[in-house]
């Protein structure tokens, strides 16, 4: 049952929407790094534009759920928290239409021994945002829940840490890719993980916020 009505749970609406449109952006970017992997630049190009459309949208978004809350949805002493807990949701599409740039801009070739790999951290960073969503919505109807949903996020974030070193390290350690590429997939990777470390400063946001409701 949600714990807010009025101006607040249309504030909740907003959010919820705004989550959606960020994991709209994350799955393009699957995409992406699936159509580049298996060679198909054109593929991965028209999807460097969906996800950079896609967050212009996320981004929309976010503006819209801080105009609402200066507009009057909750009291004056929460609604930084929502503003900064926007922004931080905010900087995980961020993240993933960075990693598209830096990738389509400078086309590293792919090694094979690393494509596997590339696609867990991606799959692992979009997983920890995925647990983040969650924990945001049980914000509205249950802090006990938001708080342990903000703590396994953070638990997500941490074996994405494992697999974005472990995937560094092949890079690192293969013969078979220039100099050049291990500068631009070491760019790219760090990006990707940019998406769970995000994820995982939300859920911070979600925490402080869950234990301020708690009192």
């Amino acid at each position: 049952m949600p714990l807010f009505g009025g101006k607040e749970s249309d504030v909740f609406d907003a959010i919820e929407d705004h989550l959606e449109a960020v994991m709209k952006t994350l799955e393009s970017f699957r995409k992406l790094m699936d159509a580049y992997l298996n060679g198909d630049l054109e593929g991965a190009k028209a999807l460097e534009e969906e996800v950079s459309r896609l967050e212009s949208e996320a981004d929309n978004l976010r503006r819209g759920i801080e105009l609402m809350l200066y507009e009057g949805a909750f009291l004056p002493a929460s609604r930084g928290d929502y503003v900064r807990l926007s922004e931080l949701v905010d900087q995980v599409a961020d993240a993933a239409e960075s990693a598209a740039h830096v990738l389509i801009l400078a086309k590293p070739k792919v090694p094979d021994e690393i494509k596997e790999g590339i696609l867990k951290l991606v799959n692992s960073a979009i997983e920890t945002y995925d647990v983040l969503m969650e924990a945001v919505k049980a914000l509205n109807r249950d802090v006990d829940e938001a708080l342990k949903l903000a703590k396994e996020t953070e638990d997500r974030e941490e074996k994405a840490d494992v697999v974005e070193y472990s995937v560094k390290e092949g890079v690192f350690e293969s013969e078979t890719v220039t100099t050049y590429a291990k500068l631009i997939w070491n760019q790219v990777l760090t990006k990707i993980g940019d998406i769970a470390d995000r994820a995982e400063d939300a859920s911070d946001q979600v925490l402080l916020m869950s234990v301020k409701r708690r009192g």
